[in-house]
């Protein structure tokens, strides 16, 4: 039996062709690919890029306007009146008192007015009990925003802080009293209308938005039609990433583009939202040609498969599908066709080719086989007249001790025995019966060697019963193991004979005892066997040898080597 061949691809070739064509045409389709992409990834970019300038000079006006006015709150945090009023207020008398709030409220007015977005600037003087405001002069201490505002010393907190509902800066004195509370701290409100009507001089699109976020990612302010859930995804997309600054997303069926610019402090950001469709609209009229294009190169495309499918592929399948016919040993069907040309000159060769090879195998074959027989008929006379004087020699000897029982079932074993060594018309036998052949053989030889020679036959397993063996590979070794490491023991020889089954492939094992056999002479009989084909003399284990090569697979053969009875091991070896 033969292992089945790995069977090539049936469109190998045709395949190889399309590559090829791809390979010619490849350049064509990737340009234009490129010049598709690079139309949208530049007008995608300048948008991007146009967008980010933008914010970014909107983004650091905003922070200088707000780092104006919180400079503004440090410089009246240090201010020495306010320190005066808030540490020595009951010190004072009316008049002091009077300038020095005078003088507050003036310095609160000059902010306030100062600054676009600054509606009202604060000072909440815990220690008097007072809150003077740009607005409202000098009122009752609001308590309520002052403890709204009120962060504990040296933690972090936003730039511009939401408070009930509305946009503050804060700063607090760092002084604190029993209480752990700041004296005073100074409240800068944000006009919210004013910095959201800002985002307008930066709006050059339709249905376009920007969200302003503190460095905690709180919602400052946004424009006037704001689409918070695409800034929640943004967020959630962002997460930790703070490298991310430009990102595609969609809401129902529609697409934005997303850029976020931070300032250098990382105090404020700004996200801008762009319809995806004002990218895209300027390469209508592009991407409807480039589709036109690929209509074309995939009509080109089947155009040139059709035709190389008729012409090239389908004779070469043809040629193949023979091949496969030839590998098969079928060499009697040669390829019908009416083709000219360089095709129909190879299917002409080839036919002259397997009508020629099959003369060769045929006659090669014929030869083979003649010199099988040869060989089986040499082992057959080298075998015979051997054993055919020891069965003579076991006759006497049971004839003259008159036990006619075991001379008729040695006679009969005999005849068997005889029988088939002396039957010629097949080469092939079932492994059943060459091994019953070698069984009956060893109990031929226990007539004589019962009393000094064990045998350990094992069963042959029964679903190897009926494997096709050469005949005469068993019994011709156990011969050779009684001659030359057996007869001569004076006592304990041992003769086994076991069987060993892997996936694919079936051992018998043949050892002995014997002491006769030395290493020396094993790799001798091991070099014989392995270079039987330049051997001048057929041996009978070459003969056995050459018989299994030429039948199974690579590998098959006889393996000889020192056994763990301390005599010979012979390995008979059959490949499927």
């Amino acid at each position: 039996m033969t292992s089945p061949q790995p069977r090539p691809t049936k469109k190998r070739l045709f395949s190889r062709l399309l590559i090829l064509y791809h390979l010619v045409i490849l350049p064509i389709i990737l340009l234009g690919i490129y010049l598709y992409q690079w139309s949208y990834a530049n007008t995608s970019e300048e948008i991007s890029r146009q967008t980010e300038t933008q914010l970014s000079m909107y983004l650091e006006n905003i922070r200088r306007e707000i780092m104006w006015m919180e400079t503004q709150q440090y410089n009246l945090l240090q201010d020495n009146e306010l320190q005066n009023v808030a540490l020595t207020w009951e010190l004072m008398d009316n008049i002091e008192r009077k300038e020095s709030v005078n003088y507050l409220v003036d310095r609160l007015v000059s902010i306030k007015t100062t600054s676009t977005y600054a509606t009202d600037v604060s000072i909440h003087i815990r220690s008097i009990d007072k809150s003077i405001s740009a607005l409202d002069g000098v009122t009752d201490f609001a308590l309520e925003q002052y403890l709204g505002i009120n962060v504990e010393p040296n933690s972090t907190y936003p730039f511009i802080r939401r408070v009930n509902g509305e946009l503050m800066l804060t700063v607090g004195n760092l002084s604190r009293d029993i209480d752990g509370l700041p004296f005073y701290m100074i409240q800068i409100k944000l006009d919210e209308d004013a910095l959201v009507n800002s985002l307008d001089s930066i709006n050059d699109y339709d249905n376009d938005g920007y969200f302003i976020l503190d460095n905690n990612q709180n919602l400052l302010w946004h424009s006037h039609e704001p689409a918070e859930r695409l800034l929640h995804q943004f967020l959630s997309a962002k997460g930790d990433d703070e490298a991310l600054e430009s990102i595609e997303l969609s809401i129902g069926n529609r697409d934005y583009y997303l850029n976020s610019v931070t300032t250098e402090d990382q105090r404020l950001s700004i996200v801008s939202y762009i319809p995806k469709k004002i990218v895209t609209e300027p390469l209508v009229v592009f991407r409807n040609w480039a589709t036109v294009f690929a209509l074309f190169i995939l009509l080109a495309i089947a155009t040139y498969s059709a035709i190389t499918y008729f012409l090239v592929h389908r004779p070469l399948f043809t040629l193949v599908a023979a091949f496969r016919r030839v590998e098969k040993g079928e060499f009697d069907q040669p390829i019908e066709h009416n083709s000219s040309g360089e095709f129909g000159f190879i299917f002409n060769r080839f036919n002259k080719m397997t009508s020629r090879l099959k003369t060769l195998i045929d006659r090669d074959y014929k030869q083979t086989l003649m010199v099988q027989k040869a060989e089986l008929k040499q082992l057959q006379s080298q075998i015979n007249p051997h054993f055919l004087y020891n069965s003579f020699f076991i006759l006497k000897s049971l004839a003259q001790t008159e036990d006619t029982e075991r001379i008729e079932e040695f006679t009969h074993m005999l005849g068997e025995y005889f029988r088939f060594i002396t039957r010629n018309e097949n080469s092939l036998v079932d492994l059943k019966s060459e091994i019953k052949h070698a069984r009956m053989y060893t109990d031929i030889q226990n007539m004589r060697f019962s009393k000094r020679i064990q045998v350990e036959f094992h069963e042959l397993p029964k679903n190897l019963e009926n494997i096709k063996v050469p005949k005469l590979i068993v019994q011709p070794i156990i011969e050779n193991a009684y001659k030359y490491s057996l007869e001569n023991k004076t006592e304990k020889g041992i003769l086994k004979i076991s069987f060993a089954q892997k996936l694919s492939e079936l051992q018998i094992i043949i050892e002995d005892n014997g002491e006769e056999v030395t290493d020396e002479d094993i790799k001798v009989l091991n070099d014989h066997i392995k270079h039987s084909e330049s051997e001048q003399e057929s041996t009978g284990l070459i003969n056995i040898h050459r018989r299994i090569e030429l039948t199974y697979n690579q590998g098959s053969g006889l393996y000889l080597s020192r056994s763990t009875l301390n005599g010979l091991k012979v390995m008979i070896r059959l490949v499927f």
